[in-house]
């Protein structure tokens, strides 16, 4: 097994820097305050041409063409409509697997988010908070959730298989991206009791997961973990026979190299992928198929100032203009942490790019040169993704 593909983030759960637009007129920073800041109508409206346009037939031909093999889809916890005031989007993933099947494309399916949030990102649906772990109703919701994809997608001919849980969050993680800093709350009653979950708690949810959805899912599907940011605990873990084609998903980030004080040279990138990145894989793929589910080209050097791990623009700092790199000084640094990248996954089992698309205007908006490099269609036309076609 080696699988190449591309997340479509931003289509079904939404991130507000990928697509500014869908946020204008309100301040709200994730997806739970969106329906609550507009109208019924306005928030119904948006979201469904959102999800009409963002992803279309047309872009699994294109995402063929690259020479992808599968699409990772975010799902959230609210895709069956059944979590006012959201709206479900069962019938979209529906029509991805149509797409997919008629063009030679696998889904894996990735519950993205959960009640109260898995980790306080704005990607986890509510910034700042953090308390899913500790309501069992809530645990129990997602279970159900997880038995209810796997129900209705377990013998479809494109699925290549189910993740849990996107990026659940332990202490060390935590400690590193300083959550409640960075994704402030908006309201902190509804914050209080935050805090990270523990190894134990997502162990044994993972555990009863499997058996949930293993229940529907036929044994050649895989059931993918993430490794909740710590890539060698789980040398120990479902080891018994009757855990089959389970995957461990790991998610490598240059911006969050930089954080960890990886230097913002070329070289020290390139280090720290074979230290970080390669030899971790290497190892973990004794015990299970290690794929990196998420990364992608995005680097301060490229950006020309040092962006924080990826905080500088959504902070309102401004790039420093002395710095500002040329087209092709860019596209050298991205070429060479491609290559650098990809013969890491290769240690692996595959991988999937974060991201197809993004709506952002990466030239007439200020400080946000450099992001480009989230989007894999523009890494592709402009020559800094090798592609096989």
């Amino acid at each position: 097994m080696y699988v190449k593909g591309v997340n479509l983030g931003n289509w079904l759960v939404l991130e507000k820097w990928m697509s500014p637009g869908l946020f204008a007129g309100t301040t709200a920073e994730d997806e739970y305050y969106l329906p609550r800041q507009l109208s019924k109508e306005v928030y119904e409206a948006r979201i469904r041409m959102h999800r009409a346009e963002y992803i279309t037939e047309r872009d699994f031909v294109t995402i063929k063409s690259m020479g992808m093999d599968a699409v990772r889809i975010p799902v959230p916890y609210f895709i069956f409509g059944d979590r006012e005031p959201f709206i479900g989007c069962v019938e979209e993933l529906d029509k991805a697997f149509n797409w997919a099947e008629r063009y030679g494309l696998q889904i894996l399916i990735d519950l993205h988010t959960a009640p109260d949030s898995q980790n306080g990102f704005d990607n986890g649906g509510i910034c700042g908070v953090c308390k899913w772990s500790q309501e069992p109703e809530e645990v129990e919701f997602e279970l159900t959730v997880l038995e209810r994809l796997a129900a209705r997608y377990g013998k479809r001919k494109g699925l290549w298989g189910i993740e849990i849980l996107n990026e659940p969050i332990l202490e060390d993680m935590w400690r590193i991206m300083d959550v409640e800093k960075r994704y402030k709350a908006v309201d902190p009653e509804m914050a209080k009791g935050t805090k990270p979950n523990t190894m134990e708690f997502i162990r044994s949810f993972y555990l009863e997961a499997y058996d949930r959805i293993r229940k529907y899912l036929p044994e050649e599907k895989y059931v993918v973990i993430h490794d909740a940011f710590e890539l060698k605990a789980w040398k120990d873990f479902m080891r018994e026979d009757k855990y089959k084609n389970v995957v461990l998903d790991t998610h490598q980030y240059l911006m969050m190299a930089e954080a960890m004080g990886c230097s913002q040279t070329v070289e020290g990138y390139k280090e720290f992928i074979k230290e970080n990145y390669e030899k971790p894989i290497r190892e973990m793929e004794q015990y299970f198929p290690v794929i990196c589910g998420e990364w992608c080209l995005f680097n301060s050097l490229a950006c020309g100032h040092d962006t924080k791990g990826g905080q500088s623009v959504l902070n309102g700092m401004e790039e420093e203009d002395d710095r500002i790199l040329s087209d092709e000084e860019r596209g050298k640094i991205y070429k060479e942490l491609a290559q650098a990248q990809l013969e890491a996954w290769e240690k692996g089992s595959g991988y999937f790019y974060w991201n197809y698309k993004l709506l952002t205007d990466t030239v007439n908006d200020s400080g946000w040169a450099g992001w480009d490099s989230w989007d894999l269609g523009r890494c592709v036309d402009f020559g800094w993704f090798p592609v096989k076609r």
